[in-house]
């Protein structure tokens, strides 16, 4: 299966599709406004900018080094280079960890380790294709990216359960593109198509912004009182 089955468009989504929800999630609320003719209503709390930023900052970091690290385990496999693959891949797994970790504080230890199994399976279906490229499996190519946009599905499911400034629908999209990304990367690295990889590249990287903003502006939504 190709890359061509996530839509990689998504890539170029804005982020207002995800940011223009209703300025509270159900129970975030905030001091109490009276009105005139005596009635309360609860007035939402506001984050502060500079910690919003600062969060959308660390995670756009954390999911750079995602990107990172799974491009290294890619580059060494494919030069045969075991040493260094396995290197690389014990910081993919690091990096998995301390992306769900960055959510422990808002959703507890359980949510951490649900996201870290899912970003898990995630690089596991990554890797499979990597491994099915390499051996020129086709088969083995179209289930691993099967898997990938099973993955994709799942956590959009979870990320969407957890905040509800997260649409399923559209989280899934900005992670099938990130899955494409990987695919085409792969392709292209094994074609020694440098250049079209350098391009893949920048799409990815971008992507990568893309997502954490999203994430980040998310619990900054729902959790407006610790910002």
């Amino acid at each position: 299966m190709q890359a061509s089955r996530f839509m990689i468009t998504a890539a170029s989504l804005s982020l207002a599709a995800l940011m223009a929800q209703p300025a509270m999630a159900a129970g975030q609320t905030g001091p109490a406004h009276t009105h005139a003719h005596g009635s309360v209503v609860p007035v939402a709390a506001t984050a502060n900018p500079a910690k919003v930023d600062a969060i959308k900052a660390a995670l756009r970091d954390l999911w750079i080094g995602h990107v990172f690290w799974v491009r290294n385990v890619v580059v060494a496999a494919l030069a045969g280079n075991t040493a260094a693959e396995q290197a690389a891949e014990k910081q993919v797994v690091a990096n998995a960890q301390a992306i769900a970790g960055a959510f422990e504080p808002y959703y507890g230890v359980k949510a951490k380790d649900k996201l870290f199994g899912l970003l898990a399976g995630h690089y596991g279906a990554v890797k499979a294709y990597l491994d099915a490229s390499i051996a020129k499996d086709s088969a083995k190519q179209s289930e691993a990216t099967t898997k990938l946009l099973n993955n994709a599905s799942e956590i959009a499911a979870f990320l969407s359960s957890a905040n509800p400034y997260l649409p399923k629908a559209t989280v899934e999209e900005l992670l099938q593109a990130h899955g494409g990304h990987h695919i085409t990367q792969i392709q292209q690295l094994q074609a020694k198509n440098y250049a079209g990889e350098a391009q893949t590249w920048a799409e990815m990287s971008q992507h990568m912004y893309v997502i954490a903003d999203a994430l980040g502006g998310a619990v900054a939504k729902q959790f407006p009182a610790k910002f």
